[in-house]
Order: structure tokens, then C-alpha cells, then sequence
């Protein structure tokens, strides 16, 4: 069954066409609950996705990190199946189940052969439902989490997320690591899991998408059976993250001979009209590719590292503009001048008609390649519910980009990047910034 079941996936991985015109079905189901579906019956699999809004930032005070924990539990048992009988059952299905912690959701996915959706469906029923969070599994995946936790006590990267978060977001959830520490994780007790779980898993905060052999009617009552269950509503969300970091250096001290640094400022919501011409201005600043500006700048001309990027980060209780690039002690320096400059000379000259052009391609050219498997195209569905996207965004797109202009671009590079609110947080053991000072 299990070489069956990976003969499968590797088909559907290539059998789903590489365009983005997908028929999507909106599907309300009798018990209330609405998904987004495209059947795909070629290939008896399906990939189901849900999104719980909230995520860690459900966190109740005096007990962070439990959200993560909760998570980490789901996979150990529900009812009276323990941890090693659930993964002999999901193997036996040849099913597989996924799930994930994150500042504002906690994510569930699934993928299972048609002729054993019932069976696969059960299992995950209790997961979400009723699942075990039995004292011995509580134990081991605890100590997991606090070795991750000391783990990242040492980590640069970890330690720069974990400063700006801080500086940025104070006392709200999202100014600490939703993995907790270890004072908070050591102390949280089986009700806390309890409660952490009901305050996530509730009807009012999920979101639902579908990919493979299943049809409408049939996703329906499968949605009714595995969630309606659940409580009504959830714990509160938290309210608006106020940003009140502002532009400066923070140099944290540690013994590494590459500096870690994390950059940004405050950004745009998602929702906002001008997110699309920032995305395609950030594509051209800091995006993934090798000739970005930055990359240019940063790396071909002047060999200061092998790779920096600009991102942005519309969460939903706050967003920003965030950068990240590592660099050798003694040059470091450098490296954070030459970003400051090219961000403030980006927001004063904007970008080129030819630098436009170039993005517009290879952002038109690259969206259809990510539709490339039944699991992806459930992910960007699930993600296009979350931002408050219709069906519609799929074939429209494309359009979207190539319909900015050059003025339309340069009037958002002048108004969203504002070197002034510039903050450079520095990871390791720079020469020529000042140690542990915030300027």
C-alpha cells in the first residue's frame, strides 16, 4: 500500500497542469461550514487543507508556548489509541497528516487515497476532536520543545528574530517566540494543553480547502462528520500589534564569525489597494532572485555575503517590511551602510522601466509553476481565503501585475520605504558598530 500510495503522489505531483485557470467550486456544506474545492479525479488522491485562525497568538498570558505544545500533541494518540497505534493506522491507510504552529494559525493537512477517505477521515476526527494528550506523550514532546528551545538559545538567527520581535512588539504575543521558554514550557500542565485546544479548534475560525477525487456533495458530508464536533467559537483574538520599534541599531553580542542581521520597519496590511505594486517593488529590491538590487549591490559588486532578501510581512494584527543578510565581523559594517543607502535611494528614484519590466516577467512567468501537485494548489486556495481573495484571483493575477505602471510603482517605493524607520538588528561580533548600544 505505502509503495502504491508514493507511486500515486509522484503522478499527481506531475499530472496537474501548469496553468493557473482551475476550476473552483465554493461548497457550503448542510452544517454551515464552506470550502473551496477543484476536483481533479484523474488520480485517486485527495489533499485536504485547514487553517485555524488564531495560532500562537491565542497563547493565554503566563502560559506561551502552549499553542505549539498543543500542536506538537496531535500526532500522539486520540481516544484510546496511543502514539505508536495512531502512526500504525495512518501508515496502514498509506494517509498522511501534517500540522503546524505559526503566530496566526495552526494548520492541519491531510492526504489520502479515495477508497480509504472514511478511514483516514475518523482518524483525523479524533485528532482534531478528542485527542488523547496522555501524560507520557506530554512529557516526551515537552522535552522535545525545551531541547528545541535550548537549541535556538544559540542559534544567531533565532537570537536576531527573537531581539526585533521584542523591540518591535513588547508585551504582545507576537514580541516573543511562540515556541515559549523554558520557564513557561516547564510549567504548562495537561489543562493548559486542554484549554489551548479548545481556544484554537472552533467552527467560527476555520478555513477549508479541497484538491483531488472528491466531489461536492461528498466534501460536504465529510467536512460535517470531521468538524462538526467542535465548539461554536474560540478563545478571543488578540488585538492590534502597535510597531514601536524605530529606526536605529541593536548589535547583540555573540561569539560567531558571521554576523547575523535582521532589518525592517512597518509595512502594509495584505488588504491594502497598494500590496500588489509593493510585492513586485520588493521583488526588485530584496526578492529571491540573484539579480535583485540588493543581491547586486551586496554581493556581486562588493562580495559582502552570499545572500540577502527583502520579504514582506503582513501578519494579521500587524506588518512589516523585514530584510535578513549575514556577513564576516569585519565587514558587516559595511553591509548595513550599503543596504541603508540603497533603501533610501529606492524610496528617493524609485525603480527603472527596464527593472519593472524584468519582474513583470518572471513573476507571470513563475505563478503557473506553482501549481503543480494537488497539495500545492490546496495551499494557495487555503491561502487565498485567509487574505480575503475570491476564486476569481487565480485567472486575474497575472493581469494585476502587468497592469502596474512605473509611476504607479515609484509613487508606492517613495510612500511604504522610509529609511528613516530603518532598524538593524546585529547578531555576532561586528567591528565598527557599537556594541550592545541602540542608536
Amino acid at each position: 500500500m505505502k509503495a502504491l500510495v508514493h507511486a500515486l503522489i509522484a503522478c499527481v505531483m506531475v499530472a496537474a497542469p501548469a496553468h493557473a485557470e482551475i476550476d473552483i467550486q465554493q461548497v457550503t456544506t448542510p452544517g454551515g461550514f464552506t470550502a473551496w474545492l477543484v476536483e481533479e479525479p484523474s488520480i485517486p488522491i485527495v489533499a485536504l487543507e485547514l487553517r485555524f485562525k488564531g495560532g500562537g497568538a491565542l497563547d493565554a498570558p503566563g502560559k506561551r508556548g502552549v499553542t505549539n505544545l498543543m500542536v506538537g500533541l496531535l500526532e500522539e494518540g486520540t481516544g484510546e489509541m496511543d502514539a505508536r497505534a495512531f502512526a500504525r493506522a495512518t501508515e496502514d491507510l498509506a494517509a498522511s497528516f501534517g500540522y503546524g504552529t505559526y503566530d496566526d494559525t495552526v494548520s492541519v493537512s491531510a492526504k489520502f487515497l479515495t477508497d480509504t477517505t472514511e478511514q483516514a477521515m475518523a482518524l483525523l476526527r479524533g485528532v482534531i476532536v478528542e485527542p488523547a494528550f496522555n501524560q507520557v506523550a506530554i512529557d516526551r514532546v515537552k522535552a522535545q520543545v525545551l531541547s528545541g528551545i535550548a537549541s535556538d538559545e544559540t542559534d544567531p538567527n533565532k537570537i536576531a528574530g527573537r531581539t526585533f520581535d521584542k523591540l518591535a512588539f513588547g508585551d504582545h504575543p507576537y514580541g516573543s517566540s511562540l515556541n515559549g521558554t523554558r520557564e513557561s514550557v516547564s510549567a504548562l500542565t495537561r489543562e493548559d494543553i486542554v484549554a489551548a485546544h479548545g481556544a484554537v479548534f472552533a467552527r467560527d475560525r476555520v478555513f477549508i480547502s479541497a484538491v483531488g477525487d472528491i466531489n461536492a456533495e461528498d466534501l460536504a458530508r465529510l467536512l460535517d462528520t470531521l468538524l462538526g464536533d467542535l465548539p461554536a467559537t474560540g478563545a478571543p483574538l488578540p488585538g492590534r500589534a502597535d510597531f514601536a520599534l524605530e529606526g536605529g541599531l541593536t548589535v547583540v553580542p555573540f561569539d560567531t564569525p558571521q554576523s547575523v542581521v535582521l532589518f525592517g520597519h512597518q509595512g502594509l496590511e495584505r488588504d491594502d489597494p497598494d500590496f500588489m505594486a509593493a510585492y513586485v517593488l520588493n521583488e526588485i529590491f530584496g526578492g529571491s532572485g540573484l539579480t535583485s538590487r540588493l543581491m547586486q549591490e551586496v554581493r556581486e559588486k562588493r562580495g559582502l555575503t552570499y545572500g540577502v532578501y527583502t520579504y514582506l510581512v503582513p501578519k494579521d494584527h500587524a506588518e512589516m517590511i523585514m530584510g535578513s543578510v549575514a556577513s564576516a565581523g569585519n565587514r558587516v559594517a559595511e553591509t548595513v551602510e550599503v543596504i541603508r543607502a540603497e533603501w533610501a535611494q529606492l524610496a528617493q528614484e524609485g525603480v527603472t522601466a527596464e527593472e519593472l519590466a524584468a519582474a513583470k516577467t518572471y513573476l507571470t512567468g513563475a505563478y503557473p509553476l506553482r501549481f503543480d501537485g494537488n497539495g500545492p494548489i490546496a495551499n494557495i486556495l487555503i491561502g487565498m481565503q485567509m487574505d480575503g481573495l475570491g476564486p476569481e484571483y487565480v485567472v486575474e493575477r497575472n493581469a494585476l501585475v502587468e497592469a502596474l505602471t512605473l509611476d504607479e510603482i515609484n509613487r508606492v517605493a517613495r510612500a511604504v520605504m522610509r529609511p528613516e524607520d530603518l532598524h538593524f538588528v546585529v547578531v555576532g561580533q561586528p567591528e565598527g558598530l557599537e556594541t550592545g548600544a541602540t542608536q
